[in-house]
């Protein structure tokens, strides 16, 4: 099996190198300098003569324009990362019957409500990122390409940008911390996202009616106050030596924390029908964190 993964140096890719490499052979494509190349997805007309070279089985898409607020004031290059490129990733896939995997999220919805949203729901995103990541999915839907797309919430890894690294680095800055409290989801690791999509392409090798669309989540809930509070606790246990500045976690409302882009208060997602289709049990969110937290606080 060739597998054409981009996004290839980012959180969830890193570890898709790793977990897509049992599977055949994989041709790994960055915007920064790698090992077989760089595309960049603000050029979509580079990505149909890239999938036309390569001649992949599967290709995995998990390069995005991710910086939320920042989408706010750049609609137009949000929408060609988020749109336009997995649109022209679709039309060569399907062009050579191959497989294309896309990674969406939780901004889709309005997050209104306290019950997690299935993939039937309807969707409503209140950003430019999360109305641009809409018109990426509809498109690679439209486009009649096998596809599997799977929605997440909350990533995080010991590599990259993230909540609970920017936790630990401001508990080391500063005595008193302010943390929304009011909006609800599950952090969800790279390594469970990669692990989770090594075993859905393999399914699909010998059950291909399972493409579609997919929640991804770990199990469980809590907010970012809570999950702040989880980090720093860990954080402390794994490494005392550190300079741990904090003393309090001060919860507060979305409303007292304004961003340029709105954030859905209520990030749950239902994974009831990845976990049937695909005979998985999905670790609750504290596993995850814990692992990420040993790699990267006891990482040398």
């Amino acid at each position: 099996m060739k597998i054409l993964l981009l996004g290839a140096n980012g959180q969830v890719g890193w570890e898709l190198r790793r977990s897509l490499a049992p599977l055949g052979n994989v041709f790994a494509f960055d915007r920064e300098p790698h090992d077989a190349g760089t595309v960049d997805l603000a050029h979509p007309d580079s990505l149909g003569p890239l999938v036309d070279r390569i001649a992949p089985d599967v290709v995995v898409n998990a390069a995005a324009y991710t910086a939320v607020d920042k989408a706010e004031s750049e609609p137009a290059l949000a929408h060609t990362v988020n749109a336009e490129a997995p649109a022209a990733l679709a039309r060569a896939a399907a062009s050579r019957g191959a497989l294309l995997l896309h990674y969406s999220t939780d901004y889709v919805f309005d997050g209104s409500g306290e019950a997690p949203r299935d993939e039937d729901a309807t969707t409503a995103p209140l950003s430019v990122y999360g109305r641009t990541k809409l018109a990426g999915e509809q498109a690679v839907r439209e486009s009649g390409a096998r596809h599997l797309i799977l929605r997440t919430s909350w990533v995080y890894a010991a590599r990259g940008a993230n909540f609970p690294r920017t936790m630990l680095r401001l508990a080391q800055e500063r005595e008193q911390l302010r943390v929304v409290a009011d909006q609800v989801g599950a952090p969800t690791g790279a390594e469970l996202l990669a692990d989770v999509s090594a075993h859905a392409i393999r399914a699909l090798a010998a059950q291909p009616m399972l493409t579609g669309t997919y929640h991804v989540a770990a199990a469980g809930e809590t907010s970012w106050h809570g999950l702040a509070r989880f980090v720093l606790e860990q954080g402390r246990g794994l490494r005392p030596d550190l300079p741990w500045k904090a003393q309090a976690i001060e919860p507060i409302a979305t409303t007292d924390y304004p961003t340029p882009a709105q954030r859905p208060l209520n990030s749950r997602l239902d994974t009831t029908r990845l976990r049937e289709a695909f005979g998985l049990r999905l670790p609750g969110w504290e596993a995850g964190v814990r692992r990420m937290l040993a790699e990267y606080l006891e990482t040398p």
